[in-house]
């Protein structure tokens, strides 16, 4: 985040700026704050829901940029990123695809 900025306008920030995709009206899902979920140290995500628009492309920090179904992740995923996913799935927090819903 920057200063004076608020978390969605964070998100959407960082989506067009990682891979060029503008989404509108994101949805927080969930904070995930495990001191152990990152082995560099303790850091805290909050996760958005969010459909985008455009054409993806790599920036700033993304060396590479893909868009995947979600029963077809690349493997391994980083961290937690395979449990958030999981919860996102499953609806375990109250947002994710309905059931017969594409994902």
């Amino acid at each position: 985040m920057e200063s004076g900025e608020s978390l969605e306008d964070a998100c959407r920030r960082e989506v067009r700026e990682e891979t060029g995709l503008v989404i509108a009206d994101p949805v927080q899902m969930h904070t995930y704050s495990d001191p152990s979920r990152d082995p560099r140290g303790p850091t805290i995500s909050t996760i958005f829901v969010a459909r985008p628009t455009g054409t993806p492309r790599a920036g700033d920090d993304a060396a590479d940029v893909g868009i995947f179904p979600l029963d077809h992740l690349p493997v391994p995923l980083c961290f937690d990123h395979a449990r958030i996913l999981e919860d996102y799935r499953t609806r375990r927090w109250g947002i994710g695809p309905l059931s017969g819903e594409a994902s």
